[in-house]
């Protein structure tokens, strides 16, 4: 039985309603709520009033009616929530129950004729930052005031009826011509729909098109061979891939066909081994060379200001097959092992610009040698760009050699290094390209470093940075003259980490990637060191060895007046004299370098061409990728941290799919916090605005996320 407290009257629980306490109890319809305490009505409100349902669940807990647990139960609100109520009402009576007024407080600053002011001036070319200056505003206003003014085309389409994972139309017929040699290529069908996976990574389209990609690929592969599959869905396919993280042909395992097929305007995506055989086809054309150097002029064309300073590095991929192939020193492992290296060539910037195979055992020197005329046929006869290297390519003797050629030099100086006195140091104020502000302790001195065995030498400018805290002293040589700070040397020196940044961000997207483990025979005719001189070396140091060992005892013998024994030591010790002449002259005799083929018959050497033609795909797809991340920064105030970040997650994203007239419109969905979606709107905005369009159709490209 329920325990009842006398001399009071049994509690009445209307039908439907909830108890709140021993005697309370809420009864809430869509006309309202009515809350009683033992039968009698306290409190009672109509729907959609705020303040009438608030004040009741405060006046339980304030007259002890019911507790605030028992209050949040039946009122289903949280603790915190109802604490804040009863701070409010106690601080502010029933007017402090009254939600408050969200957004602006007072009229918008924007007007009808300030926003056309706005359009106007964006129409003219003027950022979005310029225009906030000017009319007083924050950038933000600026943004949202220029998609309210959009014409009605760019507005976002009601896409009510849309499908949602609406699959790709069948193309069973065009695949039959293609069998029948009878098509070349399907042309792209945008398949609409909403929520379609993956759908964001079509952000990349507007940038991927200054790269030049498409067009380098259909410029020297144009071919008529019968497919169902282009030239043009092939590259876009790695492309994607790449951006969502598989960056190998063997990604496509690993993709939804349906998902990447929507993405290249066909049914599905290709398999594995279409795609091997086709790019098996492409490097057949031996014309990776000739694509590398059309994407560089490319890139050279639309980037000029970023050509004055080029960083070159080169970079080892391990090799895990069981071909006997040259060792070289894998820096990450400390190990030498079996791999191929790669030269890589990047911007002032980071972004790649050419890639080349370095021959095994190739110092950086001779890589040296092959950038000044790369970067020659590259920028033409007049320029005279800065190449900019790690201590491995020190040689005075080839820095003399750029510089003759019509480059400048940045290094830093390898020791022995000469520390330079405490005075000579001055504090330089530093401003770097993100805008972070430092000190920097300098040393600008002119040096002369000797080569050919003192015979020559070459005149250079060495700028030193001091670390107060730990003394250390880093050396910069360069051949830039006085117009050039000596802030502006280190800076430009210690921002080669954006190169060593590149293959960071590369590796995971596809930089060690072997894509082909299909070999061929290496240069017979080249020089390599001898392996007969190495043995010879080691038995002439052992002979040695013995005979410093013979001359020591000969010493003590002859210090103990043993007549008989100095003379059987003597006879060793010319012995073993004898013996190490003759292994001097046999080591003199043996060719320090013989030809590969003496020294390794039947030598071969990995095919690099299906793989540059790869990192062809994957440059493009970085540089694209990096140049939305720096569109991100006057959208995203973490974009330097979390730029790429917040571009993985919107490739990932759905998005629906729309044709409006003859545009696409991609409405991407909302990201994990309202500060990054805002952010990919932003972006959106600007890449609405190149009106690029869907390669292989007339659709222009417009942007949105949905609610913003």
């Amino acid at each position: 039985m329920v325990a009842v407290r006398k001399g009071q009257p049994l509690p009445l629980h209307p039908a439907g309603s909830k108890p709140i306490g021993p005697g309370a109890c809420l009864l809430e319809t869509s006309e309202g709520g009515v809350v009683s305490v033992w039968g009698m009505v306290t409190s009672f409100w109509d729907d959609g009033d705020v303040v009438g349902r608030r004040l009741a669940a405060v006046t339980l807990v304030k007259a002890g009616t019911a507790t605030r647990s028992e209050v949040c139960a039946g009122f289903e609100v949280g603790d915190n929530t109802l604490r804040r109520w009863i701070h409010l009402f106690d601080k502010d009576g029933v007017l402090g129950l009254a939600p408050e007024q969200r957004g602006p407080k007072g009229p918008s600053k924007v007007t009808e004729d300030l926003a056309g002011e706005m359009a106007e001036m964006r129409l003219q070319g003027s950022s979005l930052a310029v225009i906030a200056a000017a009319t007083g505003v924050s950038p933000n206003t600026v943004r949202r005031a220029l998609l309210d003014t959009q014409p009605s085309s760019q507005s976002e389409p009601a896409g009510g009826d849309l499908v949602p994972l609406a699959p790709p139309a069948p193309r069973e017929a065009e695949r039959a011509a293609a069998r029948f040699g009878l098509l070349s290529g399907a042309e792209p069908v945008i398949t609409e729909g909403a929520s379609l996976p993956l759908a964001g990574s079509l952000l990349i389209l507007p940038s991927l098109s200054v790269t030049g990609l498409l067009d380098g690929f259909s410029s020297l592969y144009a071919s008529s061979r019968a497919a169902f599959y282009s030239l043009r869905s092939l590259v876009l396919a790695l492309v994607f891939c790449a951006l969502i993280g598989e960056p190998r042909a063997e990604g496509l395992t690993r993709t939804s066909p349906l998902d990447l097929g929507r993405l290249i305007g066909l049914d599905r995506a290709p398999e594995v081994g279409t795609m091997r055989r086709r790019m098996d086809e492409l490097a057949g054309a031996r014309r990776s060379g000739e694509l590398l150097s059309v994407l560089a002029r490319h890139h050279a064309q639309a980037h000029p200001e970023q050509m004055g300073v080029l960083y070159l590095d080169g970079h080892v991929r391990a090799y895990h097959g069981g071909a006997d192939l040259p060792r070289a020193h894998l820096a990450r492992a400390r190990i030498a092992m079996a791999a191929t290296t790669d030269t890589w060539l990047t911007d002032s910037r980071g972004d790649a610009v050419l890639v080349w195979s370095s021959m095994p055992g190739a110092a950086l020197t001779g890589e040296l040698r092959r950038a000044v005329i790369e970067v020659r046929e590259l920028l033409g006869p007049d320029a005279r760009p800065t190449i900019a290297f790690d201590r491995g390519g020190w040689s005075p003797a080839c820095f003399a050699e750029i510089v003759k050629a019509g480059f400048h030099i940045l290094t830093y100086r390898k020791g022995p290094l000469v520390p330079e006195p405490a005075r000579s140091f001055m504090a330089v104020a530093v401003t770097d390209a993100f805008g972070h502000k430092s000190t920097y302790y300098l040393s600008d001195r002119r040096v002369r470093l000797a080569y050919d065995k003192g015979r020559h030498y070459f005149s250079a400018r060495q700028v030193t940075r001091l670390d107060e805290k730990s003394g250390h002293q880093t050396q910069v040589v360069t051949t830039w003259g006085a117009d050039r700070k000596a802030s502006e040397v280190a800076c430009t020196m210690f921002s080669r980490w954006r190169e060593e940044n590149f293959f960071r961000f590369m590796r995971p997207r596809g930089l060690d990637a072997m894509d082909s483990y299909a070999k061929i025979a290496d240069d017979s005719e080249r020089l390599v060191t001898n392996p007969k001189k190495n043995k010879a070396k080691k038995v002439l140091d052992a002979a040695r060895a013995s005979l410093a060992t013979i001359e020591a005892t000969e010493g003590k013998v002859a210090l103990l007046g043993d007549d008989a024994g100095s003379k059987e030591v003597t006879a060793a010790y010319n012995e073993a004299k004898a013996y190490v002449e003759e292994m001097e002259a046999g080591y003199r005799a043996i060719p320090a370098k013989i030809a590969l083929g003496e020294a390794r018959p039947g030598a071969v050497v990995l095919d690099d061409e299906r793989k540059r033609l790869h990192d062809a795909i994957r440059m493009g797809a970085w540089n694209a990728e990096s140049a939305l991340a720096r569109a991100l920064g006057p959208h995203f105030s973490r974009a330097e941290d979390e730029a790429h970040s917040l571009l993985s997650e919107a490739f990932k994203a759905p998005a629906d799919i729309e044709i409006v007239g003859d545009e696409l419109h991609v409405r991407i969905d909302a990201l994990s916090a309202p500060r990054r979606s805002r952010a990919i709107a932003g972006l959106c905005a600007e890449l609405t605005a190149t009106e690029t369009l869907y390669p292989g159709t007339e659709l222009r490209l417009v942007y949105g996320v949905k609610g913003y």
